[in-house]
């Protein structure tokens, strides 16, 4: 009789340990894991929008490379009207992500408008080095997939001393800092820079 009741004490016992210690299992919160934000492929429009604006702005990349003051007004003009027409609101994104991206457009744009205002080719190519940096966040920020793009440094961009950046859908170096025409070196510098980044969204 004692065996009996001391089998059911201990089955008692661990009945009530097992019942303490799986409530105690569930009363523990979740671990929640952050989220990423959400953005997927860009849609035809939005890419076509983009393709134009980086069209303009290789246009005006290429006429700071021949030292071509009037080319490059001509060249911001037609990037601010192309980022101003930029369709950001068809961008497939959260709206974070679309927010980002308008004050960066926005950016761009009255940076265009500074650019042209500038009266020398060394005033021209500082303002430029500032929108290739607003334009290099703009695409990692929209995931542009229309084309792979690289990101180009030049280590003596500025008085021989400080770097510049410029953008490119060609792996090839040419420089628009130092350029065709540079008083001191003429062109042979103008294969002077280090690619420091890739940008291909086109895959993911």
């Amino acid at each position: 009789m004692k065996k009996l009741l001391l089998l059911i004490l201990v089955l008692v016992l661990a009945a009530v340990v097992i019942y303490k210690l799986s409530s105690k299992k569930e009363s523990q919160p979740v671990e929640k894991k952050d989220i990423p934000l959400a953005i997927n492929k860009n849609s035809g429009s939005f890419n076509n929008s983009f393709s134009k604006m980086m069209n303009d702005y290789y246009s005006l990349r290429d006429a700071l490379v021949n030292w071509d003051t009037a080319a490059a007004n001509s060249a911001a003009l037609n990037l601010k009207g192309s980022t101003d027409r930029l369709n950001i609101k068809e961008l497939k994104a959260d709206s974070t992500i679309v927010g980002t991206a308008e004050n960066l457009a926005s950016s761009m744009s009255s940076e265009t408008v500074g650019m042209i205002g500038e009266t020398t080719i060394e005033q021209k190519r500082r303002a430029f080095n500032e929108l290739t940096d607003e334009l290099y966040n703009l695409i990692r920020t929209v995931r542009y997939d229309g084309e792979v793009i690289y990101h180009i440094k030049c280590p003596m961009a500025f008085n021989d001393s400080s770097e510049g950046y410029w953008l490119s859908n060609s792996s090839a170096v040419v420089n628009p800092y130092l350029g065709r025409k540079h008083p001191s070196y003429k062109d042979k510098m103008l294969g002077c820079g280090e690619i420091v980044d890739s940008l291909t969204f086109s895959k993911n």
